[in-house]
C-alpha cells in the first residue's frame, strides 16, 4: 500500500470521528472539517510503518487537537485586534531599500556630528532623554542640574539637529 493509499485509508476510516472530536472544541462543524482536512494534509503514514493502528489513530487525534487550539488562539488574537487577520506585530517588518538604508546612515552620521559639537553634559542629557527614555526630571537629577537647564540642553541639540537635517534636504 503506497503512502497516498495509506493516507486515503486513514482519512476514510477516521474522518467522521475526528470531526466529531474537533466540533465541540471549535464550536463549529465547518471549522472542524477544515481542521481535520488540514490534519490529513500534514499526516505522514510512512512514519507509522510497523506501528499499530492505535498509535496512528492517537497521532491523528493529537494533530487535530493541536490544530484546533491553534484556530482558537488565532480567533482570540483577531478578536483582540478588531477582527484584523493579523496584528501588526505578527507581520514581518518591511526591509528598507538600499536608498533608505543610505538615508538612515546619513542621518545617523549627522546626529553624531551634531552631538560631538556640544559639551559632554549636554550630550549626556540628550542621550538619556531622547535615546534612553529618561524623563527630564531624571536627567536633571542624574546630572545634578536644574530641570530648566536639562530642558535647555535637550532643546539646544534638537534645534541644531533640525536645522542641520533641514539644510541637508
Amino acid at each position: 500500500m503506497g503512502n497516498g493509499d495509506a493516507r486515503q485509508g486513514a482519512y476514510l476510516t477516521h474522518r467522521a470521528a475526528l470531526i466529531d472530536y474537533a466540533t465541540p472544541i471549535l464550536g463549529s462543524r465547518e471549522a472542524a472539517e477544515d481542521v481535520v482536512q488540514d490534519a490529513f494534509m500534514r499526516f505522514a503514514p510512512a512514519r507509522f510503518r510497523g506501528a499499530g493502528p492505535e498509535q496512528m489513530r492517537a497521532y491523528l487525534y493529537s494533530i487535530v487537537r493541536h490544530l484546533s487550539f491553534d484556530v482558537l488562539k488565532r480567533r482570540k488574537v483577531e478578536q483582540r485586534h478588531g477582527g484584523q487577520a493579523a496584528p501588526f506585530w505578527t507581520l514581518p517588518a518591511p526591509s528598507p531599500t538600499p536608498e533608505e538604508n543610505l538615508l538612515i546612515c546619513d542621518q545617523i552620521r549627522i546626529v553624531n556630528q551634531v552631538l560631538a559639537e556640544f559639551p559632554q553634559e549636554v550630550r549626556i542629557a540628550v542621550e538619556m532623554h531622547r535615546f534612553g527614555g529618561f524623563t527630564l526630571e531624571e536627567v536633571a537629577a542624574h546630572l545634578d542640574i536644574s530641570l530648566a537647564t536639562a530642558h535647555r540642553h535637550v532643546r539646544k541639540v534638537m534645534v541644531a539637529l533640525a536645522l542641520r537635517l533641514d539644510r541637508r534636504d
